[in-house]
């Protein structure tokens, strides 16, 4: 039988859909308690700029588009090496049984502990060394996660003519962002009609992208991003980062649903093998497991569940659809990436026969390819699709590259919201680290903000045999990011332990995952001794000493629980 699109995409949305249906609801009354009557701390500490009680909606949006970033996209890109099989099963079953679990539980134990990050919870469930172990670990994330971001954005306003055309709606949606804010937060009107009404404008304003395309340098955007950054984590959040994610919400929605009914209405067969390989490719296990990170679990989740979205709660009932849905949301886009680099790029290549070479059978292509794969796979898509349904018979190459600006606008909007989510959780997790050792210069917003965006800066700047830092990070960053999803699941052991709740559910997934990161972190360290990445290596050990400090430091804490008990 062949495999095609349709039926992966079928197959892989019922099981979403009952996961929420199921399993999240035996998760919000048998282990998380979300019925409890606790006054939420948007409520409690409402200050009108950071604890700001939201609607599930809004909220939902929010959440949504801050975690499904560039990275649940480019993962699926690179892994795809090893065949959809891997892929696809890490994707659905990671999603409904880790992931979801995961950010689903980071959400209700901070709005039920006054808003307090994960970080900040480390220190009640184990003890203040583990809080600044854990601080400085996230810290370091969010440094690799704010350079990734920045550098593939950048890169995509660069790439091609498509990414030129983008530039104009891009800024467009900023505005648009602003100015609805300010009627919400004035009005205290239903943001659904105004921000439909903001998302027809922006795509609009595509045509007017494509008709004045500006071409800029890579390094120029990337200082504009970080600048763009810092201004907008400082903000109060109804003035742009709520605004902005309900728009961005209805665009990723509007997206993924393009990009389902095209998969499903042209039914494409699959061109990538259900296993492939070579033998330059790293090994499936443990790499396919960082390298497909926010698309299965991701730890830059619990910060944004215990960061941002936990001050906005209105009511506890609220963190199911929030965080066990919206981690749903992101494992359907990590699922729709799947199949349209499985099914679109041999579509693509049919369009563009003279273009080069989409060979996704090794790592290191795939690699190189992972910010063309997406936008050209669906655009193919998309445009198939198109062709087929009005029967158009004179196809154009305009058409094609008007769709792929679509998708690059897409990717490039809630790639921007990862940016500045990631800047504002940073800047609060500095702002504990001054707490937690009694460093007052650290307190200050502004302070924290210029030592989040500068290290993520020099990270770029950093030149390896000519090419930037920038481009080696991404696995360091998968195994970072999975490995603080396993101390987050830690503190959620420890943390219903304490309550006398004890749950293999969370235990399993937390085991299996530091498992997979430490022996990631092992091979991260071998491959930079080789290739003599001095600073690679720096970071890597300081992240790995980290992991056993704070994974030393839980089993003592365990052993000493069970000795009192």
């Amino acid at each position: 039988m062949i495999m095609t699109g349709s039926l992966l995409a079928i197959i892989g949305i019922v099981f979403f859909i009952c996961g929420y249906l199921f399993y999240s609801r035996f998760l919000a009354k048998k282990l998380f308690k979300i019925y409890d009557n606790i006054e939420p701390p948007s409520k409690k500490f409402n200050d009108g700029k950071d604890y700001v009680p939201t609607s599930k909606h809004i909220l939902f949006g929010h959440h949504f588009t801050s975690i499904a970033g560039l990275a649940p996209i480019l993962g699926p890109c690179i892994a795809i090496c090893w065949g959809w099989l891997p892929v696809f099963l890490w994707i659905v079953l990671g999603t409904v049984f880790i992931g979801a679990v995961h950010d689903f539980g980071a959400l209700v134990i901070s709005v039920k502990e006054k808003g307090r990050s994960v970080a900040d919870l480390a220190e009640k469930a184990i003890n203040n060394r583990v809080r600044i172990m854990f601080l400085l670990f996230v810290i370091i994330l969010s440094w690799l996660v704010l350079a990734i971001f920045t550098n593939g954005i950048a890169s995509l306003f660069t790439k091609n003519i498509s990414g030129h055309q983008a530039v104009i709606p891009i800024n467009i949606e900023i505005i648009l962002s602003i100015f609805m804010g300010y009627y919400i937060h004035k009005t205290k009107k239903n943001p659904l009609i105004p921000s439909i009404i903001a998302l027809v404008v922006l795509y609009l304003s595509i045509i007017i992208g494509i008709k004045f395309p500006i071409e800029l340098s890579i390094n120029f955007w990337i200082y504009f991003l970080f600048i763009y950054s810092a201004i907008a984590s400082i903000l109060p959040v109804w003035q742009l980062l709520q605004p902005r994610d309900f728009i961005n919400s209805h665009q990723l929605i509007l997206a993924l649903s393009l990009i389902f009914l095209s998969i499903i209405f042209s039914n494409p067969p699959t061109t990538i093998p259900m296993i492939q390989g070579d033998s330059q490719n790293p090994s499936i296990f443990p790499f396919l497991f960082i390298t497909v990170a926010c698309g299965a679990i991701s730890g830059f989740h619990g910060l944004v569940s215990s960061g941002t979205t936990s001050k906005q709660v209105k009511n506890l009932k609220d963190t199911r659809i929030i965080g066990y849905g919206a981690m749903l949301g992101e494992g359907s886009l990590a699922l729709a990436t799947t199949i349209a680099a499985t099914c679109g790029i041999g579509l693509y290549i049919g369009i563009n026969p003279d273009s080069h070479s989409h060979d996704l059978s090794t790592f290191s292509s795939a690699a190189n390819l992972k910010l063309d794969t997406f936008p050209n796979s669906v655009a193919a898509l998309l445009y198939h699709s198109i062709i087929d349904l009005f029967s158009i018979k004179n196809s154009s190459i305009e058409l094609f590259n008007g769709l792929r600006t679509f998708v690059i606008i897409v990717m490039i909007s809630f790639a921007a919201t990862t940016l500045d989510s990631a800047t504002r959780i940073c800047r609060f997790m500095i702002k504990e680290l001054g707490e937690a050792t009694k460093i007052n210069f650290l307190k200050n917003k502004y302070t924290g903000t210029l030592f989040s965006i500068f290290p993520a800066l020099m990270l770029l700047i950093i030149e390896v045999d000519g090419v930037s830092l920038g481009k080696f990070l991404w696995p360091l960053f998968g195994a970072s990011n999975q490995m603080l999803a396993a101390l987050t699941l830690m503190i959620l052991v420890f943390y219903f332990n304490a309550r006398g709740i004890k749950n293999f559910l969370i235990l399993g997934p937390m085991i299996f995952i530091s498992f997979i990161c430490i022996s990631s972190f092992v091979l991260n360290f071998t491959n930079y001794t080789i290739n003599h990445h001095l600073v690679l290596i720096i970071i890597n050990s300081i992240l790995l000493a980290l992991i056993v400090w704070l994974i030393v430091e839980g089993i003592y804490h365990y052993k000493k629980t069970r000795v009192k008990k």
